[in-house]
């Protein structure tokens, strides 16, 4: 069973940045892909970004492309998300997820297990 737990969401004013952490443990996370997805308030959860199980494959959406950086310590189980020049509208709760299998990355169904997010909000 792996269990996952965000952290370093907060409040943060337009153009600003945060780093999410996603902290594994049950089990080592080096042969799991793992991926970022947020929810803002009365949305459907939608994808952010996700990393292969090796780090060498990374996959965004247009919406944060060039914004956000993806990345992994096998080392330390643990998943980040580098956020900079953030806008009002990525204000969401941010999960990561992860999965040992293959499947579509940018589909929420495709992830067996969710940490219970992280809640970021930017100013305007």
């Amino acid at each position: 069973q792996v269990q996952l737990v965000e952290s370093g969401g907060g409040l943060v004013q337009t153009g600003g940045s945060l780093r999410l952490s996603c902290a594994g443990s049950g089990r080592t996370l080096n042969s799991y892909n793992m991926g970022w997805f947020r929810q803002a308030p009365g949305k459907e959860r939608q994808f952010v970004s996700a990393i292969s199980w090796s780090g060498i494959y990374t996959y965004y959406a247009d919406s944060v492309k060039g914004r956000f950086t993806i990345s992994r310590d096998n080392a330390k189980n643990t998943l980040y998300l580098q956020m900079d020049n953030l806008e009002p509208e990525d204000t969401a709760v941010y999960y990561c997820a992860a999965n040992a299998g293959e499947g579509q990355y940018d589909d929420d169904n495709y992830y067996n297990y969710w940490g219970p997010g992280t809640q970021v909000t930017v100013s305007s």
